[in-house]
């Protein structure tokens, strides 16, 4: 009967397991996000109050339930931490969690989580600086490409047209503004990410992608610009809302575009 008891147990340990590893993963984001547009190393030194440069201990330094403990300030200063904090780390606990459900325990689910991870380090870092890493992208479209030889989703072809298609359209539209305008409106980053966004969804999911991340992307900014009353001259940063897109083909795109397509019939 125990042994029964420990069998049944067993599924709920492993996603109870993947999701606390998800929250320590996206606890080493947040490093990320704060170091890298700053060129500083992600390695070392050890985790500090960057208001006062005292050194966070490990009991301070546990994912989302420090913040709560310390009520969202430095034990020291005082300081606020910001909520991006346990925001990122509750979705690396999330996105673990769910790439498992979705996709099993396997390299399928490994590969997908680790691309989704990046996606969420250049999010937040597009929103801070409005820039996304060449260090992130450029090597990311090699790795992405390799990768996608252990995804049943996509053949190589499909990888390398996703490549090519991804930073190709989002530079013909940017050749084509810049023409018009006379200025830039869309930044190389966003060039780079798409492409590498390519590697892993496939050509298909690049025009998904860039669909959902138009609609979601021209809703928010719509929105933003009616609160700050600042019209057109309001930049948005495009990188959160491609993030947005390739994730949601990730887990739902191929149920969404048989759905639509059977609503043409």
């Amino acid at each position: 009967m125990n042994n029964r008891k420990g069998l049944c147990m067993l599924p709920y340990l492993i996603e109870i397991f993947i999701f606390l590893m998800g929250l320590c993963i996206g606890s080493f984001l947040n490093v990320c996000i704060y170091r890298l547009p700053a060129s500083k190393s992600i390695v070392h030194p050890r985790s500090m109050c960057p208001h006062c440069g005292t050194l966070i201990p490990f009991y301070d330094n546990i994912p989302v339930l420090s913040y709560l403990w310390l009520k969202g300030q430095c034990r020291h200063c005082k300081a606020k931490i910001p909520i991006r904090y346990p925001t990122v780390e509750l979705l690396g606990g999330l996105f673990a969690l769910g790439t498992y459900l979705r996709f099993g325990l396997g390299i399928e689910t490994l590969i997908y989580y680790l691309f989704i991870a990046a996606l969420l380090v250049v999010t937040f870092i597009d929103i801070d600086h409005r820039i996304i890493p060449d260090v992130i992208t450029l090597p990311g479209i090699p790795v992405c490409f390799a990768a996608s030889f252990a995804l049943p989703a996509i053949t190589y072809k499909d990888a390398l047209l996703g490549i090519l298609i991804g930073g190709g359209s989002l530079f013909l539209v940017a050749w084509i503004y810049s023409i018009i305008t006379k200025k830039e409106g869309m930044g190389g980053g966003d060039i780079k990410l798409l492409a590498m966004m390519g590697a892993i969804v496939g050509w298909q999911g690049v025009l998904f992608t860039i669909f959902v991340a138009s609609l979601v992307g021209t809703l928010a900014g719509l929105a933003v610009m009616l609160q700050s009353r600042k019209g057109m001259k309001l930049a948005v940063p495009f990188g959160p809302f491609l993030s947005i897109g390739a994730i949601t083909y990730i887990f739902f795109g191929t149920q969404l575009i048989s759905w639509y397509f059977n609503i043409l019939r």
